[in-house]
């Protein structure tokens, strides 16, 4: 029966890998003692790893750093001053002698050996220097995020050094997203996070629940240990995909070891192990390096309760006094302010431990306020907000366009208004990277940053662009009796992908579907198509 079953799990890999759909996940090093004093300083700069490209990972790190602090997140969960300085690099820092390096990571007792060479060197001076303020940011969240990732590696009996993985893929922000799609703490693909029974639909998604996603993500790696049986290839699989594993084994004649296959692995697997490595050691000797942990705004003592019903988080801030930015903090999988909850389909609800027995006394009249007007007829009502958009990335941003220009690339442009990159490419379903010249780019930025900031210039003409397109119409409306005529100004809003005058009229202030259909001269409601220039009614 176990042989069967792990063939049934095998035969679930490779269709995963047929569909590409391969886990973009995490990488981390081996599974014994590293025996303190064991290893010389030249035999451990002997390691193939020295030899890899890193510039790139470079920019992949850079990016999801970067990211993490951009995002609607973090910027509503830590200070604003602690916000700056984690943009601001420290070119004091000074390399420390090898011998110190080696000597600390000895003393760590990893299960995972964590050996050093002039690559996880590299990777703790990116750290220490070009992102201090980050990995202060970091080190506060842990305090939140290790309890649980903690508990759940030893409830798999998985070694506890896994749980600096989410620092090398997530930054520890469970709501980015990877240009390839990876979403959440441990950056699940959607096949992947199905295959483990994390939901995910229009109003919830799981790989963003801090503890189902921790759980999926130490029931996969217990399942790929369970087919290679070295912690090192498992680590590489959860990176890259048991696809490209298997690819690796095939092109190196069927050698199995991490290292017999470390040349056929792709480049970002390969440099993962030195980053997990300096992770590891970042967050363990960071007060070495005169650093401090930032704590987040939101309270980190928390407990759950089952919800059954339909719930709103507007109804919930409302009866107990709780902002409702803490809500989203601490439910991070809720997409849209709902709980899609049912009696017969129930879902978890994370408060501070201080408004549990306030929630718990308070029930009936939460879940009755304004009901009607958030859940009329007992069903969810349409949402606000722009279609296909990140609710929460948005929210409160002044929306411009840029158009592409020869040598543009995503990177570049979110460097441009300060953005992250993976929401840029969110925001205008951008895949592989890849923009054409001519295209327009929908781009959410801070009316300040845009206005007031200097060097920001294309900024400013993206938005006086944006005021430009506005015009104001006067029509001669006269009246059976002759009086004088009406001024009425519009703007004009582009029909997108899922767009209906519903959604649309939401997004404009006191204005109405119907109002939308009389002023385009629509007959049919449900005939519009993409690209369709429609009047709007610009109302104070």
């Amino acid at each position: 029966m176990r042989i069967i079953n792990l063939g049934i799990l095998v035969l679930s890999f490779l269709i995963i890998a047929i569909n590409s759909e391969a886990q973009v996940n995490n990488n981390q090093p081996n599974a014994s003692l590293i025996a303190a004093g064991t290893k010389s300083l030249d035999s451990l700069k002997a390691n193939p790893a020295d030899t890899i490209l890193i510039d790139n990972l470079d920019n992949i790190l850079s990016d999801r750093l970067d990211s993490m602090v951009n995002t609607w997140y973090v910027q509503n969960a830590f200070p604003v001053d602690s916000l700056k300085k984690a943009c601001a690099a420290d070119t004091l820092q000074k390399d420390l002698p090898d011998s110190v390096y080696i000597k600390r990571l000895q003393n760590l007792d990893s299960y995972i050996p964590l050996p050093y060479n002039e690559s996880v060197k590299k990777f703790i001076n990116f750290y220490f220097s070009r992102r201090r303020g980050m990995v202060s940011i970091m080190m506060g969240l842990t305090n939140y995020y290790f309890p649980l990732f903690e508990e759940t590696l030893a409830r798999y009996d998985l070694p506890a050094e896994l749980k600096y993985l989410p620092i090398i893929e997530s930054a520890l922000n469970p709501r980015i997203v990877s240009r390839a799609g990876a979403s959440g703490l441990w950056q699940f693909m959607h096949g992947t996070a199905k295959m483990y029974g994390l939901e995910i639909n229009s109003y919830i998604d799981e790989r963003n629940d801090p503890i189902k996603s921790t759980d999926a993500a130490a029931r996969y790696l217990k399942d790929l240990y369970a087919i290679y049986g070295d912690w090192h290839v498992v680590i590489a699989a959860y990176n890259c995909g048991p696809g490209n594993i298997n690819k690796a084994v095939r092109r190196s004649g069927g050698k199995q070891g991490y290292w017999e296959i470390y040349s056929k692995l792709p480049r970002e697997t390969r440099g993962y192990i030195p980053i997990f490595i300096a992770a590891n050691y970042v967050m363990n000797y960071a007060k070495e390096h005169s650093l401090s942990p930032v704590n987040p705004t939101f309270k980190i003592l928390t407990d759950t309760l089952v919800i059954n019903s339909y719930l709103n988080f507007e109804q919930i801030a409302s009866v107990l006094n709780i902002p409702i930015m803490e809500i989203r903090q601490l439910n991070p999988q809720y997409k849209r302010d709902i709980i899609p909850a049912k009696p017969d389909k129930h879902f978890v609800l994370k408060l501070p431990i201080d408004k549990i027995s306030p929630f718990i006394d308070s029930q009936t009249q939460i879940f009755a306020y304004n009901r009607d007007k958030y859940f009329p007829n007992n069903q969810i009502v349409p949402i606000k907000g722009d279609p296909g958009s990140r609710y929460f990335d948005t929210e409160g941003k002044k929306k411009i366009y840029y158009t592409v220009k020869t040598g543009d690339n995503p990177r570049a442009i979110a460097k441009k208004y300060k953005i992250g990159s993976s929401l840029l490419c969110e925001w205008n379903n951008i895949r592989h990277n890849k923009v054409k010249v001519g295209q327009k780019l929908a781009i959410y930025i801070d009316d300040k940053s845009a206005d007031t900031k200097k060097g920001s210039k294309s900024a400013k003409n993206e938005i006086l662009k944006v005021k430009a397109s506005r015009e104001i119409v006067q029509k001669p409306e006269e009246s059976i009796t002759g009086k004088s005529t009406l001024a009425e100004e519009f703007t004009y809003y582009v029909v997108r992908p899922g767009d209906s005058l519903y959604t649309i009229a939401k997004q404009f202030a006191g204005v109405s579907d119907t109002e939308i259909k009389l002023l385009n001269n629509i007959k049919n409601a449900k005939g519009l198509t993409i690209g369709q220039k429609l009047k709007i009614p610009v109302k104070a």
